[in-house]
Order: structure tokens, then sequence, then C-alpha cells
């Protein structure tokens, strides 16, 4: 169950700090009755960042102060490497594919500071205005090529999958607002991608993906049951981290964690600032260390996974 509160900075490094220097180098899987640290990375989502004013709960603007807060923090603490699970950028009310760029230019350079590997996940607003090449062309996904959407890479024995949800249900890839929100599936070549990645070993796996896996109904991919069943079935996968929704929340099915992020962009300033550092043990439980609007959540291994 999450711990609500509101943590200030200083307990959130030091905390975090304590887990990122414990980090041995580990080179397998997990091993049994141990709770050493084992691989930690920091997660934002949502930042919709734009030079714009705000609309609803979402302050555009504000996100590039926040996000320079995340990567002084994140670089004091010094994870593994930093994920960004989607929505990274947003458009004007009024769309221009020019000022879009820009905004995602302007955001990138602002993440590009945080000292280690860093990757995105689509999210559908990366897509309003651009198409997936342009997005893709203009950041960097540490050691990923830039015509990869969705992708995996190990670190210390442990598999990390990127899933691309950005697609209609007819198939059609996101490309320039041609999408609605709620109209989002994996298609089935991705599916078999994943299979394959599943069955290569018995690596144990985190996926990251925008849209839910599991929880809001209209904020899921369509297909959602199917991609849970192929990460059931494959009897390896500790944690899904997912966007797309602003709520924090997590459920647990067939034992694996399924946890979604508050947006960064909403509430107005620095004191509404949100992500995390996740520190993976190598007995397969999970902590997560919320900054802010985070909450702290502690994700046992279930019984039976690898």
């Amino acid at each position: 169950m999450a711990e609500k509160k509101t943590i200030n900075r200083r307990k959130f490094v030091k905390t975090s700090m304590l887990l990122a220097s414990a980090l041995p180098v580990f080179g397998s899987a997990l091993a049994k009755g141990s709770e050493k640290p084992l691989v930690s990375f920091g997660m934002i989502t949502d930042s919709h960042y734009a030079d714009r004013p705000r609309h609803n709960e979402r302050y555009y603007r504000d996100s590039m102060a926040k996000m320079k807060e995340c990567v002084r923090v994140l670089n004091s603490v010094k994870p593994d490497f930093a994920v960004h699970l989607g929505d990274f950028k947003d458009q004007d009310a009024k769309p221009s594919e020019r000022r879009t760029m820009k905004y995602l230019r302007d955001f990138e350079r602002a993440y590009a500071d945080f000292d280690g590997d860093r990757f995105h996940v689509l999210g559908n607003h990366d897509m309003d205005s651009l198409s997936k090449e342009q997005f893709l062309a203009n950041v960097t996904n540490s050691g990923i090529g830039k015509d990869r959407a969705h992708y995996s890479f190990m670190r210390k024995g442990v598999r990390f999958i990127v899933l691309d949800g950005c697609y209609t249900k007819a198939g059609v890839s996101y490309d320039h607002d041609n999408f609605k929100w709620d109209d989002s599936q994996i298609p089935e070549s991705q599916l078999e991608w994943l299979k394959a990645e599943l069955s290569a070993d018995r690596a144990p796996t985190v996926v990251f993906i925008h849209q839910q896996l599991l929880g809001e109904k209209t904020h899921m991919v369509l297909n959602a049951d199917k991609v849970r069943k192929i990460l059931s079935d494959s009897g390896q996968v500790l944690a899904v981290f997912q966007g797309h929704a602003h709520v924090d929340t997590q459920h647990t099915e067939n034992g694996i964690h399924y946890c979604t992020l508050p947006a960064m962009c909403d509430g107005k300033g620095l004191d509404n600032n949100a992500f995390g550092v996740a520190t993976l043990y190598d007995n397969g439980d999970i902590r997560l260390n919320g900054y802010k609007k985070v909450n702290d959540r502690n994700l046992k291994k279930a019984k039976g996974t690898s």
C-alpha cells in the first residue's frame, strides 16, 4: 500500500543515496534469500512541456523548472539510468510543428544534463504535431538506434523492456495528431517481438509503457489483457511502470506490480514536482522512493517469478 507523504529534497536524496551507494555489480539473475541493491533507475512521466499558459491542472511551462530540479536530484542520487514514461512534450493550443519541435529540443537539452544513460517511452502527446520519426531523431535513448520506438536493454542481469502503445485500433501508427488519446494498442508484430524477448533467457524483467496495461479502463491499451497474459505467462516480469492517467496508483495481478506514476506537469511550481527512483534488489523486491507527489512503494517479488 502507498505511503502517503510529501517528501522533501534532503530526505529523498539521503534515502536514495544510501540505496545507490550500496549497489554492487551483478551479472546474473536474482539471488535467493538476499536483499542487496542490484540496479536503480529514475522515472519521470507526463511532463507535457510547452511554452504555453496552463490549462486546468496542466502547468506546461513549469515542467522546465521541474525537469531541471529532477535532474539535479538524480545527479546527486546517481541511479544507473533514467527513463521518461511518455508525454515528454506538448504543443500550443493552435498547433505548430515548428514550435512543437522547439519544445522537444529545449526539453531534451534539460533532460540531457542527467549524468547517465537516459531513455524515452513514446506517449500520445509526443506525436501531436510530429511523427514518431521526428521525435526519435531529436532525443537520445542510450545505446538504442534512432529507428527504435520499442526496444530492450540489459543492466546488471536485469532486462528492461520499453513498449510502444501509440497505435490506433486499426494498427495505424500515431503521426501528427491522427489519433484519439483513448485509442491505443500494441500491434501483433510488437507482441511477437515481446514474446521473443521474454523467451530469450530467464532474466528478471521490468517493463515501461506510457499507456496503462492495468488501471483505469479508458487509459489502458485496448489489447491490455493480451499483453498482460504474455507478461504473466513468461514468469519473468516483476513490475510494469506506466503513466498517461496522471494518477498515482498500484495494482498487482498474477504477481506482477503495475505502477502508474503521477504527472510532472500537474500543479503549479516546484512544490508539485513528481518523479522517483526505483531500486531493484537481488531478491526481486523493488523499492520506489518517491519525490513530492510520487508515493513511496514497497513491491514484493511474488513466488514463482524468475
